[in-house]
């Protein structure tokens, strides 16, 4: 079998490995991506940068890149529930929405740029630890390689293969959500995500790049049990439960090629930032729908990371440091936007809650401010 050593490997090509591998090259380390899908593909995402994650893009770099891919822009949150109240709250800068499909693609080329060997559709078999550092197993189109490290960082996403650190196997979460996605044409929007609720889950739509709409949901399995149902058909069955939504979906003619699906969607993860070894993005945290920050917290989980791996490979940190001082860093950054998100989605399960909310925000708007300010991350120069 043929043998490479690396500085560090990334597991996981999405959005927080991609920007972890492109910051350790950047700062010269040897650096192999890897990641066991092929690209470019569409994922189950809201497709929302939120103003917090402009400040991490530009310190990784990737500023330039990301409005190079003419994003679509949004200044408002709409909430609309399943009786037709309506709910504008104003985001504190403007968002971004732009296709998963459109950003890993160009994440990769950024790497590669900065001297990143990405390996996709290469399945990550086993990982363990050799003397000082680690030993990958790699499967490539039947062909086996083994790979060794200095640093090794999970970026596979909450559901890693089996006999990795963290597969799902070894944890005893209930399954109840799924998430769908589709991209649309045909679908008039303004400058706002919109976030229709409805009894079993919810639908987001947010505009981007080409004049493309994204509509993601996440609902309860028991409320959508469908068997040959296509994604489309799904996203029209949840439509039917809100009027509004309904309508807006009247014209839409779904782009092909572009649905996906996930099952299990676990909302109690808890954030494990190490297991074995260090995590970043979602596998690392399990983001609630609702807090629309998903996408910024995996770019923050992977600057903290990479700030850290660098003193680690300088040898400036032993790597139990590394371990505390990165724990300590993602507890400080996530846990208050963690919880308020885990509160408000476990909130809006409850029938007459959204109603209440909503009542209660259009008597003090400030309220809905500040509700949706919780549940993001906050400025900082770490």
């Amino acid at each position: 079998m043929m043998k490479t050593i690396r500085d560090v490997a990334v597991l996981g090509a999405g959005i927080a490995g991609s920007s972890l591998a492109k910051a350790m090259a950047d700062r010269g380390w040897d650096t192999v991506l890897i990641d066991r899908h092929s690209f470019p593909r569409h994922k189950v995402c809201g497709e929302f940068l939120s103003p917090e994650s402009q400040s991490t893009l530009k310190a990784l770099g990737l500023g330039e890149l990301v409005e190079s891919l003419h994003p679509s822009m949004m200044t408002r949150v709409r909430l609309i529930l399943s009786h037709g109240a309506v709910l504008d709250i104003p985001l504190p800068d403007r968002a971004l929405g732009i296709s998963r499909y459109a950003l890993d693609q160009a994440l990769h080329s950024a790497a590669i740029r900065s001297g990143v060997d990405v390996q996709t559709a290469a399945a990550v078999t086993s990982v363990s630890q050799s003397g000082g550092g680690y030993t990958i197993e790699i499967s490539r189109e039947g062909e086996k390689t083994v790979c060794e490290a200095r640093a090794v960082i999970a970026a596979w996403g909450a559901n890693p293969r089996s006999g990795l650190p963290g597969h799902p196997s070894n944890r005893s979460a209930k399954n109840t959500f799924m998430g769908v996605k589709s991209h649309y044409r045909g679908i008039a929007m303004d400058a706002a995500v919109e976030l229709y609720f409805f009894p079993g889950g919810y639908l987001g739509l947010a505009p981007v790049e080409g004049g493309i709409v994204n509509a993601a949901a996440l609902l309860k399995r028991e409320a959508f049990r469908v068997t040959g149902k296509s994604i489309p058909e799904i996203i029209e069955a949840a439509g039917r439960k809100n009027p509004k939504l309904d309508a807006k979906l009247a014209q839409a003619v779904p782009v092909p090629g572009t649905q996906a699906a996930v099952a299990p969607v676990k909302l109690n993860r808890r954030p494990v930032a190490w297991d074995v070894i260090p995590r970043v993005g979602d596998a690392s945290l399990m983001v609630p729908p609702l807090c629309g920050d998903g996408m910024s917290m995996g770019l923050r989980s992977a600057r903290l990371c990479a700030t850290l791996a660098d003193g680690y490979l300088r040898g400036e940190m032993s790597l139990s440091e590394w371990e505390r001082e990165y724990m300590l860093s993602v507890r400080k950054e996530f846990t208050g936007p963690l919880r308020w998100g885990r509160l408000l989605q476990s909130l809006l399960g409850f029938p007459a809650v959204p109603r209440l909310l909503l009542g209660l925000a259009h008597l003090a708007p400030e309220l809905a401010y500040e509700m949706v300010r919780a549940t993001r991350l906050k400025e900082t120069d770490v």
